[in-house]
């Protein structure tokens, strides 16, 4: 067969236009792979056997249209059909209106994709990075506060990049020491870029290597080791992260990606390096949230404040260490004490920086839990979230202020987006647990709660809060199983005390209670109008409640709101009255 013979006989069969039809809709086939496999997170090893797969079939689908036709009796041997009987004219028109439809499909596509990536943002995904904790290298276990205390200054410095995700520092730390795979910590964390690193630190001089990844695969994108003195390490340090915003501007942001150039907080006024010392000594122990860890915390807090007396994260840290002390581990007069002072030091904080949110988040958290100024706690919270709109914790604080308003919707979107940027916080999933549970929406509290279980087992409340969704759904056994659960101290007991009081033992439940309240009674003041209200006595729960505010029991204000058995009683008059006592906005705004 001559070669034009070989042509013709190629245009008869019908296939160039199969070549058409087939190249269009391969086309159309990867780039909806490459659009829709990534939002059901299938891994793009799937998408590279997509296109392999019909890069490996074209050669068969025109040996297909060589030797066959489509007939309307089916599809047939080409060599079997009478050329007198052919249809193939037939065929050619039908794959031109095919190759037409499926080439204006492959346009509506480009054209969308091309408009939404002008007039959308990125997905977020693409633009995220965990910081992960450095490994202490210097053979010196004591020399461990200054790595962590280098990743959350990367953490605080990436941060100040706009455009960028980055995973708070609860989250981050969870995987200190972790084998997990770079892929693990990345789906973990929900991050495509994962910085890692080292510190040396000797005398006098400090080495620091670090290194940005791929956290799909491991793949290196940048590292880089610097040897510098110590009284360098200020400079250093925002050399280390411009060169990690320079890589990332190359790899995902674009080069429109500013560094914002602020001062870090972390910085004394006076440059001083023990005074930095000292404050990441008194980060790493508080941050062990031990009483023994806090008095240590303190002390190197205070060693910070002397060497710097401008120093005001050094008193924004001083007045945290303070605040845990009081409401964790002291009673009493030391508890008032320790409140005292912890407010003291957030108040100088605020005046000598007052735009520095982690001093306006803690002062908001004093006015909150202990002066329970609630209109002056809110205020402080919305200014930690403006100051500091990349961190979590001032966007969870908000969450609970708002849910303690009955400001439900408003409060769940500020805790999901505190989530979102430290995912695995146990603590906000508590919050976002008892206010989905407030709302009715137990499936999804209990979801919020089995999260938090699954993060932190043994972390305070969350089994208390699972016996209460138990409850809920009239499953008094599991509730009782899942209070016994809870680690031994306040937190079990009260869980225990709830559950029995939907046991049928009315004797055993009454004596549980009395025994609550001979333990607890004046510290557990909400906790006891909250089994008071599930025993339907309102009388007995506005009494316990007026006694909890009366001893500055946080609870007394966080909790009307976000408890389904008070939130009953919202209608009482003297719900209201205590809603107006206590600064709460009353039910009639509030309403869920």
């Amino acid at each position: 067969m001559s070669a034009s013979n070989f042509v013709a006989e190629l245009q008869r069969r019908n296939v160039h236009r199969a070549a058409m039809f087939y190249a269009a809709a391969a086309w159309l086939l990867v780039q909806i792979a490459t659009q829709v496999f990534p939002f059901f997170d299938i891994p793009n090893s799937t998408v590279r056997i997509v296109v392999i797969a019909v890069v490996i079939g074209f050669p068969f689908a025109m040996l297909f249209s060589w030797f066959y036709e489509w007939t309307p009796q089916g599809i047939k041997l080409e060599s079997e059909i009478d050329r007198s009987e052919s249809v193939t004219r037939q065929t050619g028109r039908t794959l031109d209106r095919w190759i037409i439809a499926v080439l204006a499909l492959a346009v509506v596509l480009l054209l969308a994709n091309t408009l939404l990536g002008r007039n959308s943002a990125p997905v977020e995904l693409d633009r995220s990075i965990a910081v992960l904790p450095f490994a202490n290298t210097s053979g010196d276990a004591s020399n461990e506060y200054f790595s962590d205390g280098l990743s959350e200054e990367m953490i605080s410095s990436l941060s100040r990049l706009q455009s960028l995700k980055v995973i708070g520092r609860t989250s981050s730390f969870r995987f200190k020491g972790s084998t997990d795979s770079s892929q693990a910590i990345g789906s973990a964390l929900g991050v495509v870029y994962l910085l890692e690193g080292s510190v040396r630190k000797s005398a006098d001089r400090v080495r620091i290597a670090v290194a940005l990844l791929k956290a799909a695969d491991g793949a290196n994108v940048w590292s880089e080791t610097y040897d510098r003195d110590l009284k360098d390490i200020f400079a250093l340090q925002s050399e280390i992260a411009g060169a990690v915003a320079d890589q990332l501007k190359l790899t995902l942001l674009g080069n429109n990606a500013q560094l914002v150039q602020a001062p870090s907080a972390a910085t004394p006024s006076n440059h001083n390096v023990a005074a930095y010392t000292a404050l990441l000594q008194g980060n790493y122990y508080s941050n062990r949230q031990t009483q023994g860890d806090y008095r240590k915390a303190v002390e190197f807090y205070d060693e910070a404040i002397r060497l710097d007396p401008e120093y005001a994260l050094a008193y924004s840290g001083l007045a945290t260490a303070w605040s845990d002390l009081g409401s964790i581990w002291l009673g009493g007069a030391e508890a008032r004490a320790a409140y005292d002072q912890s407010r003291a030091a957030a108040q100088t904080a605020v005046r000598l920086a007052p735009d520095l949110g982690q001093a306006h988040l803690t002062l908001g958290d004093l006015l909150f839990n202990d002066v329970m100024d609630l209109p002056a706690a809110g205020v402080e919270y919305q200014r930690a979230v403006a100051l500091a709109p990349t961190e979590a914790l001032p966007k969870a604080a908000l969450g609970y202020w708002l849910a303690a308003h009955g400001r439900y919707e408003e409060a769940l979107s500020s805790m999901r987006a505190s989530l979102a940027i430290d995912p695995l916080h146990t603590e906000t999933y508590v919050f976002y647990g008892r206010t989905l549970l407030t709302l009715g929406r137990i499936d999804e509290a209990d979801a919020a709660v089995r999260k938090g279980i699954e993060l932190q087992p043994q972390a305070a409340r969350l089994h208390a809060l699972a016996a209460e969704i138990a409850l809920a759904r009239g499953q008094t056994a599991q509730a009782m199983t899942e209070a016994q659960r809870e680690g031994e101290g306040f937190w079990r007991d009260f869980a225990v005390t709830l559950a029995l009081q939907k046991q049928p033992d009315r004797s055993a439940a009454d004596a549980a209670l009395q025994k609550f309240i001979a333990q607890y009674g004046d510290i557990g003041g909400s906790q006891i109008a909250i089994i008071y209200a599930l025993r339907r006595e309102p009388d007995a729960m506005f009494a316990w409640l007026d006694r909890g505010y009366t001893s500055r029991d946080p609870g007394a204000v966080m909790l009307p709101f976000i408890n389904p058995h008070m939130v009953a009683y919202k209608e009482d008059p003297r719900f209201i009255a205590y809603c107006r006592k206590t600064g709460l906005i009353p039910p009639s705004q509030a309403a869920p």
